[in-house]
């Protein structure tokens, strides 16, 4: 791909996740950190909020959601015996 299709679909990707309720620099973080993976940016964002809304500190979950590859089941346990 040419680099501005990739930058469109870049833009694309951020615009629907954004359009999700997610911040602007979460979504351009997660994109990064997951080599421009839509889906994969868009698993984390999801888990990021739910493990936030049950009072876990975002950068411990970042962390962990990093380590455990977004499985859901595993980045909770490990948040629970921190």
């Amino acid at each position: 791909l040419s680099s501005s299709l990739q930058f469109l679909s870049y833009l694309g990707a951020c615009d629907r996740l954004l359009k999700q309720g997610y911040e602007e620099g979460q979504v351009e973080e997660a994109m990064e950190m997951f080599q421009y993976s839509e889906k994969k940016a868009a698993e984390f964002l999801h888990l990021l909020a739910q493990f936030n809304d049950m009072g876990f500190q975002q950068n411990e979950i970042k962390e962990v959601l990093l380590l455990c590859g977004n499985q859901r089941e595993r980045a909770l346990e490990e948040l629970v015996m921190k």
